[in-house]
């Protein structure tokens, strides 16, 4: 009989960090996809906050902290990052398992959002896009979600299925952002 193993998405191909900069891969945590049921988003919230200390997250915001985080995914959807959500959301709101749908890496270092300005259509300056801030967005040809979870730092999630692409973009944006210093 063969024996599977799972493997992160990013295996293989991460960490690396050019200059300054890292990308590394977000350690493998529980990712549940929350919809509210019509009228029950502030029910829900009460009891997200209750259970998990975060409350469900206005739109392009993200909640919580790392082993923690509600990110919104888009409208009258968010993603619970880390806990298994507690049982009492399901009275509330529609849930679904995606931890296996998505990887999730972290760029950070001085010139993060430089890297992300050469692949993706927002601006990134700290005076708009704050820490907690969160959109659904191009990264080069890729439909990602990139939440700022520190002063340098970004949380971005790609289908599992694009993990080498992503991290190919990223490599390279990081390298063109290096030669200019």
């Amino acid at each position: 009989m063969v024996e599977l193993s799972a493997i992160s998405p990013c295996e293989g191909l991460l960490p690396v960090t050019i200059g300054n900069l890292t990308v590394t891969e977000e350690p493998f945590v529980a990712i549940t996809s929350i919809s509210p049921h019509k009228s029950r988003e502030k029910d829900l919230s009460a009891i997200m906050k209750a259970a998990h200390g975060l409350a469900f997250p206005a739109p392009g915001r993200s909640t919580g902290k790392a082993g923690a985080r509600a990110i919104w995914f888009s409208q009258g959807q968010a993603l619970l990052i880390g806990p298994e959500p507690d049982a009492g959301l399901g009275a509330y709101a529609a849930l679904t398992d995606q931890s296996d749908a998505w990887a999730v890496v972290r760029l950070e270092g001085a010139g993060a959002a430089d890297v992300l300005a050469r692949l993706m259509p927002l601006d990134l300056r700290p005076s708009v896009f704050k820490r907690g801030h969160t959109a659904r967005t191009e990264l080069a040809h890729m439909l990602v979600s990139l939440t700022k979870v520190g002063d340098k730092s970004f949380q971005i999630m790609v289908f599992r299925s694009m993990a080498r692409t992503l991290v190919h973009d990223l490599k390279t944006a990081m390298e063109a952002v290096a030669a200019r210093g």
